[in-house]
């Protein structure tokens, strides 16, 4: 499957309700969910409306608002759980259920023929009262689980023809990307099901991750915005953006509107009470900052000498700063140029070694680099 057919399951109205600090509101989750929408997703997943009230209440809602996108609700390997989410009128159940041994134990305590039986009792239900309705069956916690207890749930379900996808989890975040494409791979091959891949970050791996499964045949990737959900998150939305874009940036802008990703990025970090991390992939302050003396010559010269993603697509520009002792007097010639100077080699050098030497003792301002600047360009041209 290529990097082309990605689907972005965005579950930032569930992974990211459960993020610490989140409590979306029904109105602040029904504009979410248009501004998703309005960025170019078209798969939405919901917090199982059996969780409470509220969560019914708000998935009848957004199911109802009439999106361009499949919404679906996360829920329980359970019947009830079903039949409460198909009365929202939702298109999709996500079904997961543990199959690791450690989360087996901790969590329902079932064997491995007990997790086939009881998914394929709930598909059944599901099938019979709703037959359209998109359905996954997800194994949560699958890469710590052995490679048979996997094959030995997921080989027999795909044999009842009742999921459309089956969803692979690295519930604990501590998958790396030569395992995660195995695993997808395998798993693609020997069901001849679409596969969805989610993945957290514990390890800082998330984004890698999401990359292999897709390279091993995942069609449907989850993320959420800014990654938030639980612990560390999964693969943030700008993450996996970034990749899309690395592999086929027409595509991609063709796709999504990606000027609209900053500000919803920042619409999330407000909502859940967090600021938007300095370094955070695409959105971050300084994504795009160059300072070192050889990265701005050379960005000056062509920017994609050290930039693999194009500011401009995105509504952002980049920034080169000049006021620090690692500065060059390729970086001063630009900013002397923009103030309408028109100035020598020599002065150019001269004004970057005053820069490099006040940086060594004080924090510069770009002010304080244009009065140097204006210093110099004032100062008699030498015989």
């Amino acid at each position: 499957m290529g990097f082309d057919n990605v689907v972005i399951v965005d579950t930032t109205l569930r992974e990211g309700e459960q993020f610490v600090s989140a409590d979306f509101s029904t109105e602040e989750k029904l504009d979410l969910a248009h501004a998703l929408c309005d960025f170019g997703i078209r798969f939405l997943e919901l917090t199982s409306p059996a969780a409470s009230k509220r969560s019914r209440s708000d998935a009848e809602k957004i199911a109802t608002e009439d999106l361009p996108a499949t919404i679906a609700a996360h829920i329980r390997c359970h019947v009830d759980d079903a039949a409460i989410a198909l009365d929202t009128g939702v298109g999709a159940l996500n079904m997961v259920m543990a199959i690791s041994p450690i989360l087996r134990a901790a969590s329902h305590g079932r064997a491995i023929p007990e997790v086939v039986r009881i998914a394929a009792e709930t598909a059944e239900f599901v099938r019979k009262r709703a037959p359209h309705v998109q359905l996954r069956f997800s194994s949560e916690d699958a890469f710590r689980c052995p490679l048979n207890d996997l094959l030995n749930v997921y080989l027999p379900l795909s044999e009842l023809k009742l999921f459309d996808r089956f969803g692979i989890a690295d519930t604990t975040g501590a998958a790396t990307p030569d395992r995660v494409g195995e695993v997808v791979g395998l798993v693609s091959r020997l069901t001849g099901t679409p596969v969805e891949f989610h993945g957290h970050n514990d390890i800082g791996c998330a984004v890698a991750n999401a990359h292999a499964a897709v390279a091993g045949g995942a069609q449907y990737i989850n993320t959420t915005v800014l990654g938030i959900g639980e612990r560390n998150g999964i693969t943030p939305l700008e993450g996996l953006i970034a990749v899309l874009y690395n592999e086929d940036s027409q595509a991609t802008k063709s796709s999504y509107d990606l000027r609209a990703l900053r500000p919803l990025c920042a619409r999330v970090a407000d909502l859940v009470g967090v600021p938007v991390p300095f370094n955070q992939i695409l959105v971050g302050d300084t994504a795009f900052s160059h300072k070192a003396g050889i990265h701005t010559k050379a960005v000056y010269n062509d920017p994609r000498a050290y930039e693999a993603l194009d500011p401009a697509d995105f509504g952002l520009s980049r920034e080169i700063a000049i006021g620090h002792r690692l500065t060059g007097w390729n970086a001063v010639r630009v900013r002397s140029d923009a103030l309408g100077y028109r100035l020598s080699l020599d002065a150019l050098k001269a004004i970057t070694a005053r820069v490099k030497l006040a940086a060594d003792s004080r924090t510069l301002s770009i002010g304080d680099v244009d009065a140097i600047i204006a210093e110099v360009a004032s100062e008699p041209a030498a015989d």
